[in-house]
């Protein structure tokens, strides 16, 4: 069973900074790629930013040039520094990453796919 696991939540004021960790835990998986979403009250949840293994990175405009995303790939950890904080940040925020499980059916080895999310944790920007 593999499990994410996120820190680094909590109340700042506008344009303030928070760092968001999670860190994946569980036996013999790969992770390809990790990504913060993020969800407003009465919002869909949205993609934030993403990294691959190899270290490309994409971000929804609305971050672009505030937050960063990291991994450290031999603890399959993410991180999300986020600068310059808005009201409009405020919401819960989700780890998630894809990857595979070694499997044995039988006789047959394959690659189970893997997708996970993390437990939510909560950023407010409030003055």
């Amino acid at each position: 069973q593999v499990q994410l696991v996120e820190s680094g939540g909590g109340l700042v004021q506008p344009g303030g900074s928070l760092r968001l960790s999670c860190a994946a835990s569980g036996s013999d998986f790969s992770i390809n790629a990790m990504a913060w979403y993020r969800q407003a009250p009465g919002n869909e949840r949205d993609l934030v930013a993403a990294i691959t293994s190899g270290g490309s990175t994409n971000y929804a405009d609305s971050v672009k040039g505030r937050f960063t995303i990291s991994r450290d790939n031999a603890k399959n950890t993410v991180f999300l520094q986020m600068n310059s904080l808005k009201p409009e940040d405020t919401a819960v925020y989700y780890c998630h990453a894809d990857g595979k499980i070694p499997t044995m059916t039988g006789l047959t080895a394959w690659n189970r796919p893997l997708e996970v999310w993390g437990q939510g944790t909560l950023v407010t920007v409030s003055s």
